[in-house]
């Protein structure tokens, strides 16, 4: 020991590091590693804002209509129930969003459900200050919304619930968002565009050219209309 404090001592005095010394002691175990978690579970990302924020200004635009033959997003997938969208042209904000989904869940408070979100606010709105003149630029960041094509399902619901529950909380949900809204179910037919794709009516009669009827065929010779009153 007394070896050992002279050694150190003398680094000192020359200033040179000292060596790292190190004491094993058999009788302590270091503690194992945890593990690390394996999950195939996704992270839970946030649908009222976008990861990538505000650093592109996004254009105002409008809601796509769907004619091309897509029916995607028109049906229910993951719940029971649905809330589809039948207006044109709307662009909901992600407050709005955010009060239609809380309205659903205080309707359902104490039940048995989950509920599944099938748009997210990923639409910057930019705006200007009031009284301001043309031009100075797109405007500032204001707040995020999302383009909601018609007849496109925004919510989803699936639990061991009664249909006029769920119906009712989405009618109060579709009160609290703006535009028009009708119940779905699972099963219910897809919709392309704004036509309806039941009664035997399938994607390829929708997309089939329209044929030329011909022209009606006029008579020859007009009758003489009869008389409205007696001679």
């Amino acid at each position: 020991m007394k070896s050992r404090t002279t050694w150190a001592m003398s680094c000192l005095i020359t200033k040179q590091p000292a060596p790292t010394l190190h004491f094993r002691c058999p009788s302590l175990q270091c503690p194992p590693r945890p593990a690390r978690s394996f999950t195939t579970t996704p992270h839970p990302k946030n649908w009222l804002a976008p990861k990538r924020g505000h650093t592109q200004k996004n254009r105002k635009g409008k809601p796509r209509v769907p004619t091309g033959g897509s029916t995607r997003g028109t049906t229910v997938v993951w719940g029971d129930w649905g809330l589809r969208m039948r207006d044109h042209d709307r662009r909901v904000s992600a407050a709005q969003l955010n009060i239609g989904a809380d309205t659903i869940k205080k309707r359902l408070r104490g039940e048995r459900y989950r509920l599944y979100t099938r748009v997210c606010a990923n639409i910057g709105v930019y705006t200007s200050g009031n009284e301001m003149r043309m031009g100075k630029g797109k405007g500032t960041f204001d707040h995020w919304a999302s383009r909601v094509a018609v007849n496109k399902v925004l919510f989803e619901i699936k639990g061991d619930l009664h249909e006029e529950v769920v119906r009712d909380a989405f009618r109060l949900a579709g009160n609290k968002m703006p535009g028009l809204y009708e119940f779905v179910r699972r099963g219910d037919p897809p919709i392309m565009g704004i036509t309806k794709l039941e009664n035997g009516l399938t994607r390829e009669d929708v997309m089939r050219p329209r044929m030329k009827l011909p022209p009606p065929a006029l008579p020859v010779s007009a009758g003489r209309l009869p008389a409205t009153t007696a001679p």
